[in-house]
């Protein structure tokens, strides 16, 4: 792998800018050693000794294949199951009880954005049958989780629903995983079709429009704002906004906030855990 490549300040400058543009991703300066690490093996592939030769490439016409694989190398893919486990908890005693209520009538519907390799809608989705399982004849109207990602890559795999024991070993109980997966191949669990069916993938990326997704009832959106710059934060929030049911609730992750949104959102504490009401 050709991690040598030259990176001068006015380089990195142009990919920071190629990048945000594209996804939204801001990339500190420090983050030189990142960009070096992650995307030696397409330089190679490419035959570019700098990075503006790549950044020339991906300006190009008809360089929607490599942006695909540059994003797809930038991107973060840290996850686990139930990560930091209180909104899981909120979903389950608070939001799913309420939303019961108006699911006779209509699906509910709960989008998991920049979702990875899955676990976060899966996660989700075992909540619902936990939750379907103990309240005989809720959600009626049935239910769907969205789980979109930029990253084609990771959607596959999310899509696979297949996972070895180290990645299930991270937040994923040995109760939650004998009743939901099942042995597959070469030392890999496959999530079993009842949870898999619930939720469908797609590749979405956040500074487009969202319209096209329909209305919620939940959007998760966990972990993935902190990659972006304050402007573009607010105008996905507020995107959001427009894609929430009349009531619908927004999640952040624990070290998100949101600011600047009063008119719009309305903060209620659960302790633990904050939850954003549409207004």
């Amino acid at each position: 792998m050709n991690q040598g490549f030259r990176i001068t300040a006015d380089d990195f400058r142009q990919f920071s800018a190629f990048l945000e543009d594209s996804c939204g991703i801001l990339l500190a300066e420090h983050k030189q050693y990142l960009v070096q690490s992650r995307l030696g093996k397409i330089m190679k592939e490419q035959g570019c000794e700098s990075l503006s030769q790549l950044v020339d490439r991906l300006r190009r016409p008809g360089g929607n294949t490599l942006k695909e694989s540059v994003i797809n190398a930038m991107t973060t893919n840290e996850t686990l199951w139930f990560r930091d486990i209180h909104p899981y908890e909120i979903l389950a005693k608070r939001l799913l009880p309420e939303l019961s209520e108006n699911a006779r009538r209509q699906k509910l519907r709960i989008w998991s954005a920049a979702c990875s390799t899955g676990q976060e809608p899966y996660s989700i989705s075992m909540v619902i049958d936990e939750f379907k399982r103990t309240h005989p004849g809720v959600l009626a109207g049935g239910e769907e989780i969205l789980a979109t990602d930029i990253s084609t890559q990771v959607l596959q795999q999310a899509q696979r629903g297949e996972y070895e024991m180290l990645a299930l070993g991270r937040g994923l109980s040995q109760e939650r995983l004998k009743k939901y997966f099942i042995s597959a191949d070469a030392g890999c669990w496959r999530i079993r079709p009842e949870i898999k069916s619930r939720v469908r993938f797609q590749s979405l990326n956040l500074l487009g429009q969202y319209s096209s997704l329909g209305q919620f009832d939940v959007i998760f959106c966990r972990n993935v704002l902190i990659y972006f710059s304050s402007d573009v934060k607010l105008e996905i929030l507020r995107k959001m906004r427009r894609q929430l049911r009349p009531g619908g609730y927004l999640l952040l992750g624990a070290s998100e906030s949101l600011s600047g949104l009063s008119d719009i959102y309305k903060m209620i504490h659960c302790r633990p855990g904050i939850i954003y009401q549409a207004i």
